[in-house]
């Protein structure tokens, strides 16, 4: 069995590896991963997006007995440092201090990626005891948001799709079974061009906008219901238009992030969005209709407490003397993306944490022991073994 300073130590190594999204190359943070798996005999293979770059690591571990596929998941790459004059000690430092691990990717999530290889390796040594297969991917493609490295898993023709995954972030105290999905899209709002200081010059574009954001914020959105704990949100998070001064400009682009929920769906909200534009357009005429551009969109889930994999997670740490709750979580998470492939997962369980994505990122290492007996235990339920 890998033991827990085996896997700190991979952690920090991990850590001293910068791998910021969009920032830093993941070659790097990936060969440490492969250099310690190829050392235990692990089997191992680099995942690629459609451009051929490296966007995870897929490890495999067959049991010896048919059954289905279960996957734990967790991130390699990171948020970027932000100010890192506001930091007290270097973000890639590594470092454990007071039983704390210290470093961008501590809590989020190079110490589960260490945990679940730790997992790998017991498990591919009791191989024939166990019935269909564990898959551990380490996504390098999270933090922008794309999940490239979930994407290549799922796209892989080589790979068994899993019956379930298990995501490992942070947060001792819940197991998170759901999360509100969202819609996104870019409004683009239109107006006639024309000098500022014309005495003939109509609304312009960014006028306009400010207009349509009042009515989108000002719009009624249903409250939670039925088993869903959360109500719906809305949130324009970017307005971008116009130039200098002296021209009434033409175009003004808003984006807008709306939080779904089952009696909230992506078409309610699209539809939503679109009576509020077509409003615009009645009560303040341009020379073009507003336009929207959907970029994005994700399906609420929420788990069932006794459906797997969430009633693995959930009985192995009350098994193991820890009071866990399941929680639907606001923000959108990777289950969403799995949701959305008829895929179950659980999105959070692990060390207490501080400073994810923002200063002085930690994690709690007087957690890991139980943390890695919850996973431990989860797993070798899920594949018919103890």
């Amino acid at each position: 069995m890998t033991t827990p300073a085996e896997v700190i130590d991979l952690a920090q190594r991990l850590i001293r590896c910068p791998s910021r999204a969009g920032i830093d190359d993941y070659g790097p943070v990936l060969g440490v991963l492969e250099d310690w798996l190829t050392g235990r005999a692990l089997p191992f293979r680099r995942l690629h997006d459609g451009r051929g770059d490296a966007v995870g690591l897929l490890i495999e571990v067959a049991g010896g007995r048919p059954g289905p596929w279960w996957a734990l998941n967790a991130c390699v790459d990171t948020a970027p440092y932000g100010d890192e004059a506001a930091w007290s000690f270097p973000p890639p430092c590594g470092e454990v201090v007071d039983g704390w691990l210290r470093g961008r990717g501590a809590a989020d999530s190079k110490l589960a990626a260490a945990m679940f290889c730790g997992i790998a390796a017991e498990l591919h040594g009791r191989a024939d005891d166990l019935s269909g297969g564990l898959a551990v991917l380490l996504d390098a493609d999270e933090h922008t948001g794309v999940f490239g490295g979930a994407r290549a898993y799922l796209a892989d023709a080589e790979a068994v799709r899993p019956a379930g995954v298990l995501i490992g972030y942070p947060g001792l105290d819940e197991v998170v079974v759901g999360g509100r999905g969202l819609w996104r899209a870019t409004i683009a709002v239109h107006a006639a061009s024309g000098h500022s200081g014309s005495r003939r010059a109509a609304a312009g574009a960014v006028s306009r906008a400010a207009h349509l954001v009042r009515l989108l914020e000002e719009a009624e959105l249903p409250g939670a219901e039925g088993e869903f704990p959360l109500a719906p949100k809305l949130t324009v998070t970017s307005c971008h238009g116009g130039q200098g001064f002296s021209v009434v400009p033409d175009l003004c682009e808003l984006g807008v992030d709306i939080r779904t929920t089952p009696g909230f769906d992506a078409r309610a909200a699209g539809r939503l969005v679109r009576a509020a534009a077509d409003e615009l357009d009645v009560r303040v005429p341009a020379p073009r209709p507003t336009t929207i551009r959907p970029v994005a969109s994700w399906p609420p889930y929420r788990l069932s407490d006794d459906r797997q994999p969430a009633a693995a997670l959930l009985e192995a740490a009350a098994t193991e003397g820890l009071a866990v709750r399941p929680k639907t979580a606001g923000p959108s998470n990777i289950g969403n993306l799995l949701a959305g492939e008829g895929i179950p997962a659980t999105a959070g369980f692990g060390v207490r944490y501080a400073g994810l994505h923002g200063v002085d990122e930690r994690a709690c290492l007087e957690d890991l022991p139980a943390v890695h007996a919850v996973y431990r235990r989860a797993v070798l339920g899920l594949l018919g073994s103890s």
